[in-house]
């Protein structure tokens, strides 16, 4: 039997994974509730996920939804469980330039790194790409308004 995942999402109660998927076969397209059971407000979300992606009954179901996506599932069941908003939840997964690393905890901090990974490899240029360069030069001009600082000042009289 070969299944095609097809959705992928969440459902706050009872906790669960809701899978849309088609038979191969039969081209039929249904919906598969999967139950998250034992899992917590402060349970490990990527322990959670992979136990659930090799479990006998959904292995099927679930070999082509990647790990990282039931991490992501997971993890919106995890704050929700802690009370957070959905909109909370899934604003964590957005990589924001001007956000401060320094201010978060190992486990945010993996995240965001593993979030940037994936947008890296998304965007880099591999040698087989059509529009593969392999010595590109840019230039970069200068702009005309320079930002000041009080310490470049400051500095010139002790030199």
């Amino acid at each position: 039997m070969s299944f095609e995942a097809k959705r992928c999402g969440v459902q706050f109660s009872p906790p669960s994974i809701v899978l849309i998927y088609e038979h191969k076969e039969t081209k039929t397209v249904r919906k598969r509730i999967i139950p998250v059971r034992n899992f917590f407000k402060y349970s490990d979300y990527s322990i959670a996920a992979e136990r659930l992606k090799n479990h006998p009954r959904h292995r099927d179901y679930l070999k082509d939804v990647s790990q990282s996506q039931l991490e992501k599932l997971h993890i919106i069941l995890r704050d929700h469980m802690q009370g957070l908003s959905l909109e909370h939840s899934l604003a964590s997964f957005c990589v924001d330039p001007d956000e401060d690393l320094n201010k978060l905890d190992d486990e945010e901090l993996a995240r965001k790194k593993s979030q940037m990974d994936e947008l890296f490899e998304r965007n880099r240029k591999h040698k087989d790409d059509p529009d593969f360069v392999y010595d590109l030069e840019m230039d970069f001009t200068k702009t005309t308004t320079q930002e000041k600082c009080s310490w470049d000042e400051e500095s010139d009289d002790g030199f």
